[in-house]
Protein backbone atom coordinates (compact mmCIF):
# COMPACT_ATOMS: atom_id res chain seq x y z
CA UNK A 1 0.00 0.00 0.00
CA UNK A 2 1.38 3.40 -1.01
CA UNK A 3 1.18 6.20 1.54
CA UNK A 4 0.11 9.57 0.18
CA UNK A 5 1.81 12.82 1.10
CA UNK A 6 -1.27 13.78 3.08
CA UNK A 7 -1.41 10.53 5.01
CA UNK A 8 2.31 10.58 5.76
CA UNK A 9 2.14 14.17 7.02
CA UNK A 10 -0.81 13.27 9.24
CA UNK A 11 1.10 10.23 10.55
CA UNK A 12 4.17 12.35 11.30
CA UNK A 13 2.08 14.99 13.04
CA UNK A 14 0.44 12.30 15.18
CA UNK A 15 3.86 10.88 16.14
CA UNK A 16 5.47 14.26 16.91
CA UNK A 17 4.18 14.81 20.47
CA UNK A 18 5.97 11.65 21.65
CA UNK A 19 9.29 12.62 20.01
CA UNK A 20 12.04 14.71 21.55
CA UNK A 21 15.42 16.13 20.59
CA UNK A 22 17.05 14.78 17.45
CA UNK A 23 14.16 12.36 16.84
CA UNK A 24 11.80 15.31 16.62
CA UNK A 25 14.20 17.22 14.35
CA UNK A 26 14.36 14.25 11.94
CA UNK A 27 10.57 13.91 11.97
CA UNK A 28 10.18 17.65 11.37
CA UNK A 29 12.64 17.56 8.46
CA UNK A 30 10.73 14.75 6.76
CA UNK A 31 7.46 16.57 7.36
CA UNK A 32 8.89 19.79 5.94
CA UNK A 33 9.98 18.01 2.77
CA UNK A 34 6.52 16.49 2.40
CA UNK A 35 4.90 19.88 3.05
CA UNK A 36 7.00 21.44 0.28
CA UNK A 37 6.24 18.54 -2.05
CA UNK A 38 2.52 18.83 -1.37
CA UNK A 39 2.60 22.57 -2.03
CA UNK A 40 4.52 22.06 -5.27
CA UNK A 41 2.06 19.39 -6.44
CA UNK A 42 -0.89 21.64 -5.69
CA UNK A 43 0.86 24.60 -7.33
CA UNK A 44 1.24 22.62 -10.56
CA UNK A 45 -2.43 21.66 -10.49
CA UNK A 46 -3.45 25.24 -9.73
CA UNK A 47 -1.32 26.54 -12.61
CA UNK A 48 -3.02 24.16 -15.02
CA UNK A 49 -6.47 25.05 -13.67
CA UNK A 50 -6.00 28.81 -13.30
CA UNK A 51 -3.61 29.54 -16.15
CA UNK A 52 -6.31 30.30 -18.71
CA UNK A 53 -8.06 32.86 -16.47
CA UNK A 54 -7.64 36.57 -17.19
CA UNK A 55 -5.35 38.46 -14.81
CA UNK A 56 -8.29 40.44 -13.44
CA UNK A 57 -10.02 37.21 -12.36
CA UNK A 58 -6.82 35.94 -10.74
CA UNK A 59 -6.58 39.18 -8.78
CA UNK A 60 -10.19 38.85 -7.62
CA UNK A 61 -9.67 35.20 -6.66
CA UNK A 62 -6.50 36.03 -4.71
CA UNK A 63 -8.28 38.85 -2.88
CA UNK A 64 -11.23 36.55 -2.06
CA UNK A 65 -8.77 33.94 -0.75
CA UNK A 66 -7.28 36.50 1.63
CA UNK A 67 -4.08 36.81 -0.42
CA UNK A 68 -4.48 40.29 -1.94
CA UNK A 69 -2.14 41.20 -4.73
CA UNK A 70 -1.64 44.16 -6.99
CA UNK A 71 -1.14 44.75 -10.69
CA UNK A 72 2.64 44.80 -10.27
CA UNK A 73 2.64 41.08 -9.53
CA UNK A 74 2.86 38.76 -12.47
CA UNK A 75 0.42 35.97 -13.22
CA UNK A 76 2.77 33.28 -11.87
CA UNK A 77 2.94 35.05 -8.51
CA UNK A 78 -0.84 35.33 -8.37
CA UNK A 79 -1.26 31.64 -9.13
CA UNK A 80 1.31 30.78 -6.47
CA UNK A 81 -0.56 32.92 -3.93
CA UNK A 82 -3.76 31.08 -4.76
CA UNK A 83 -2.01 27.72 -4.48
CA UNK A 84 -0.56 28.67 -1.08
CA UNK A 85 -3.99 29.77 0.16
CA UNK A 86 -5.53 26.51 -1.03
CA UNK A 87 -2.69 24.36 0.36
CA UNK A 88 -2.79 25.99 3.79
CA UNK A 89 -6.40 24.86 4.16
CA UNK A 90 -5.64 21.17 3.58
CA UNK A 91 -5.53 18.75 6.53
CA UNK A 92 -1.89 17.90 5.70
CA UNK A 93 -0.74 21.52 5.77
CA UNK A 94 -2.71 22.30 8.92
CA UNK A 95 -1.24 19.23 10.65
CA UNK A 96 2.28 20.25 9.62
CA UNK A 97 1.77 23.82 10.84
CA UNK A 98 0.51 22.59 14.21
CA UNK A 99 3.41 20.13 14.44
CA UNK A 100 5.99 22.83 13.64
CA UNK A 101 4.42 25.26 16.13
CA UNK A 102 4.42 22.59 18.86
CA UNK A 103 8.05 21.74 18.11
CA UNK A 104 8.96 25.43 18.27
CA UNK A 105 7.28 25.74 21.67
CA UNK A 106 9.55 22.86 22.77
CA UNK A 107 12.64 24.61 21.41
CA UNK A 108 12.95 22.64 18.16
CA UNK A 109 13.13 24.54 14.89
CA UNK A 110 14.54 23.77 11.45
CA UNK A 111 15.82 27.33 11.02
CA UNK A 112 19.09 27.72 12.92
CA UNK A 113 19.33 30.53 15.42
CA UNK A 114 21.69 33.33 14.52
Amino acid sequence: MMTTTTQRLLDLAAAAPARHGEDLVLLLREANELYQQGLEDLHQKAAARLGPLPTSELMLAADAAGMPCDASQDRDEMILLLAVAEWEMTPAAMAYTEMAEDAARRGICLIPEE
